[in-house]
């Protein structure tokens, strides 16, 4: 044979190659290979709707719990800034001079001291009891220690500083002095 003619047989082996049908598969197994993998899909698809609402649930817990915190604390910054009023207000009425010229501003100033004190009250901020107990850490701040008499060390002697919580937060520690 000449090249020429050998060159056009193989061309045509290799047309008939490649129109020849792919040998045939079974329809019912393709079938059940496209349902396993739709079921699958669908699973899956599931699973993210699943984590997309319990992600949805959490964030919506989360904002709950977090604008009960903002309305519980509501008054914190408030209160940070008229703590050193009212101790500034109580330093004023316990070195005012007791003389009848001055007595009707010391009443004064005690009626407008406890004004402020009831508002501090009804916003949940309570004053620290420190004198008299045991040095506490978490609710005080000793600046002093020294020996004292006929008392227990550890105990604070005298509060330097009024100390104040609002509500089960601190808002400031109170100063205080302690027994050696």
């Amino acid at each position: 044979m000449k090249p020429e003619a050998e060159k056009a047989a193989a061309e045509e082996e290799v047309t008939a190659e490649q129109e020849a049908p792919a040998p045939e598969t079974d329809p019912a197994a393709e079938l059940q290979s496209i349902i396993s993998k739709l079921e699958d899909d669908l699973k899956e698809a599931k699973n993210d709707v699943a984590r997309a609402y319990a992600d949805a649930d959490n964030t919506r817990k989360r904002l709950v719990k977090q604008a009960e915190a903002d309305r519980k604390y509501r008054f914190q910054q408030a209160a940070l800034e008229l703590l050193p009023v009212l101790d500034s207000m109580n330093l004023a009425l316990a070195n005012a001079p007791q003389s009848e010229e001055t007595q009707n501003f010391v009443k004064g100033f005690e009626m407008i001291r406890t004004k402020l004190e009831d508002v501090l009250d009804k916003e949940g901020v309570k004053e620290i009891d420190a004198e008299g107990k045991p040095f506490d850490a978490a609710t005080m701040q000793a600046v002093m220690q020294e020996p004292a008499e006929g008392v227990e060390p550890g105990t604070v002697t005298q509060v330097l500083q009024k100390g104040y919580m609002l509500k089960d937060r601190m808002l400031r520690p109170a100063m205080v002095k302690v027994s050696a």
